[in-house]
Formats: structure tokens, sequence, C-alpha cells
């Protein structure tokens, strides 16, 4: 018998979406425990030498980093994300380093205190998509027909901007139409769906305003 799965959460994070989708995939049953990074109570510190989430805990075993823990799933788990072929799988691992990159420029795109900072931080983004949108395959997943993790990793990332779209249109994704695609099939995907709150717009509107941030005001203002 396996040991149980707990995965330990925070309802914004987009490295835990990553690790729901890879165990939704999977079809393995674990149990979803959120937590306050504001107010981290002891038995997580005491499991998560960093403090961050994700924290998958088999049984006993607390493993922590996104990257190691959809590692650990795909040689433990069933239905492979990962392609096959060696070359191509660390192509795809490179990719994913590349969207940890993306979510390092989105932190300072929304932290950003200033308008000549923002629009820095905002052409930074720009250049970075510009630079997926001459890698990723036309469809329907990043890499041509079949789901990967991947495509795990991009599905919360792109839910960022179904925020940010609210407040303005600040051109990021415009003029990348494979990318277009990708995202609006990414977001139909079940369970890139269900790895985020139905309270997540919301939630990240509000963790936005508490920035004190260019795009906190941006955001004022398109509300009043």
């Amino acid at each position: 018998m396996s040991a149980p799965l707990k995965l330990i959460s925070h309802k914004l994070c987009p490295y835990v979406q990553r690790a729901v989708i890879a165990l939704t995939e999977k079809a393995v049953a674990f149990e979803r425990i959120d937590v306050d990074l504001a107010n981290k109570p002891g038995w997580f510190v005491a499991i998560s030498p960093l403090g961050k989430t994700p924290v998958l805990q088999v049984g006993d075993i607390p493993i922590f980093e996104s990257a190691v823990i959809l590692e650990y799933l795909e040689e433990t788990q069933p239905h492979q994300l990962h392609p096959s072929d060696p070359l191509s799988r660390a192509d795809h691992r490179a990719w994913i380093e590349f969207g940890s990159a993306v979510l390092n420029d989105i932190a300072g795109f929304y932290a950003a205190p200033d308008e000549p900072t923002f629009e820095t931080k905002t052409s930074q983004l720009e250049q970075r998509f510009a630079r997926l949108e001459s890698r990723v395959m036309a469809g329907p997943w990043f890499d041509g027909e079949h789901f990967s993790l991947v495509d795990a990793v991009y599905g919360p990332i792109f839910r960022y901007f179904d925020v940010f779209d609210e407040i303005a249109d600040f051109g990021i994704l415009a003029r990348k139409p494979k990318l277009s695609r990708w995202r609006n099939t990414l977001a139909a995907r079940p369970s890139i769906r269900a790895a985020a709150s139905p309270d997540y717009p919301a939630l990240l509107g509000g963790f936005i305003d508490r920035r004190n941030s260019w795009l906190s005001k941006l955001q004022a203002r398109a509300a009043a």
C-alpha cells in the first residue's frame, strides 16, 4: 500500500498549481491543505526548510520545491507527462525553468513601485513571451499533440493574465497567436481549471491591492 499524499498549499501559489495539475492528470489521490504564508503554522515551518509552498508529504517524508515534486511524481506515478526521449525531456525541463523565470518577472511586474520600473518590467515580460512564442508549437499543447509537464507549468502563468487583463491591456501577450491559442487550450483543461479555487481572481486582486505598487494604483483606477 502506497503512503498517503498530502500537498501543503497556498491558494495563490503557481508552484502549488503545478503539483495539483500533475497529480490530477495522473489521477492520484491526495489531500490538499492550505496554509497562510503570512502567518506560518509551526508544523509547516518544521517540514518546509525554505518556508515556501508546495510541500508534498509522502507519509512522514516531506518533499519541498515544485520541480522536485514533479520529478518525484514522474518517477513514482503512472501516466508519464515528460517525453520518453532524453533530449526532448531535457528540453522540456529547460522550458520549465524558463517558466520559473517568467514567474519571477511577473512578481517584479506586480511589485514595481513606480511607473518607470513598471514599464521596464512590462518590457521584460513581453520579451520573455516573445521568446516563448518562437518555441511553442502551433497547438494544441506546448510540443504538439501530447499534454506535458511544460503545459502544467504554463497554465498557472497564463491564469495571472485573466486578472491583469481586467486592469488594462499591457500588450505583453499581443501579436502572439500561438500563445493566444495555447492559453485558451490550457484554460479549458479540467486539471488546470481545478488547480485554483473559484475565488482565485478576487484573492489575486486583493493581493495586488495590498502590494501598494504601480499595478495596485492601476487596479484601483480601473475599479473606480
